[in-house]
């Protein structure tokens, strides 16, 4: 079967590459890995699989030499980055080393499983290998307080972006869209945000998230905090865009307020003595605060569309401190 349509630079042979950042966790990972191996390699031959080293305290496994079917490529970097700034780093990496003809993007610990991969790369073929598709959640396996917390997450995002945010890591790219990805600034602080920032065309596929393998997660309520304000950061220039509209409409707001006070006071007998005072002064502090927003909304607008101070394909080397091979079953 083939696996899609293939641009005049990519060969058929070329193998699936699977992209998988890892702290900690190379029990879920190694299992994750055999489990990859065994379903992808009957349809599309082995994968290429990739593991990012994000600073781990443990080691993976002793090297062993390269061998060419069943092994890892171990990306060691210099120091932690954090999981979407892994992610980057791989990517690009993978972008400058070549031989693949499209990338899989995955978490280690096995919430996103092989099955579940599969499935992407069969919709993938379906659309004929020219897009970018992404596992989104159908059902979550977290608790009642995250999911809460994750509602008013997607509510707050869908306010500051105009975009719904279902979409995780998950997803398979084609080469040329690796390509474009590996000049996109907003890689280092959010992935999937970044891909929609790059306006590629995407399609989604709803996978039920699979449970943890071994260990616990490293993710705390701080960290989600953090990766959903990355998400919204991608989208500083829109985030900037709406508070300003938002404020110009309080400040218009504020200013009608004033001339119905003004109105009352000097046409009526209905004010109440001292009442329009009090409430002209609070309404011409919340003017001012108003007009300050707007001014550093602007700012906010035009600092985003200043040249990006990290290109992953420039820069991803400078954290990258070695590569090493593993045989998958050296556990």
């Amino acid at each position: 079967m083939s696996f899609g349509l293939l641009s005049p630079s990519e060969d058929p042979r070329e193998p699936i590459c699977v992209l998988m950042p890892v702290y900690d966790d190379w029990e879920s990972a190694r299992i994750l890995a055999r489990d990859l191996l065994s379903k992808l390699t009957p349809r599309s031959g082995t994968p290429r699989l990739i593991f990012v080293d994000d600073g781990s305290q443990q080691l993976f496994s002793t090297p062993s030499p390269a061998v060419e079917e069943d092994k890892i490529e171990v990306l060691h970097l210099r120091r932690n980055v954090g999981h979407q700034r892994a992610i980057a780093i791989g990517l690009a990496h993978v972008q400058a080393t070549g031989g693949y003809r499209a990338l899989l993007v995955m978490d280690a610990d096995g919430e996103d499983t092989a099955e579940g991969a599969l499935r992407l790369l069969e919709r993938f073929d379906e659309l004929g290998g020219t897009q970018t598709v992404f596992g989104a959640r159908r059902r979550r396996t977290e608790g009642f307080a995250f999911k809460i917390f994750y509602r008013i997450y997607r509510v707050l995002h869908y306010l500051l972006t105009g975009r719904e945010a279902r979409e995780g890591n998950f997803c398979v790219l084609p080469r040329q869209h690796v390509d474009r990805m590996a000049a996109v600034s907003e890689l280092w602080n959010h992935f999937a945000a970044s891909v929609f920032k790059a306006r590629l065309p995407i399609d989604r596929l709803f996978i039920d998230r699979g449970t943890r393998i071994a260990g616990a997660s490293k993710m705390n309520f701080l960290s989600l905090i953090t990766h959903g304000l990355s998400a919204i950061s991608v989208f500083a220039d829109v985030v900037g865009l709406r508070l300003l509209i938002a404020t110009s409409f309080l400040g218009f707001a504020v200013v009608i307020a004033l001339v119905m006070v003004a109105v009352i006071r000097f046409t009526t007998g209905l004010a109440i003595p001292g009442w329009a005072t009090a409430a002209t002064g609070l309404l011409l502090i919340l003017l001012s605060q108003a007009g300050l927003l707007a001014f550093v909304f602007v700012f906010i607008v035009l600092q985003s569309r200043n040249m990006a101070s990290f290109i992953p394909l420039r820069d991803y080397s400078f954290f990258v401190q070695s590569v090493e091979f593993h045989r998958v079953q050296d556990g």
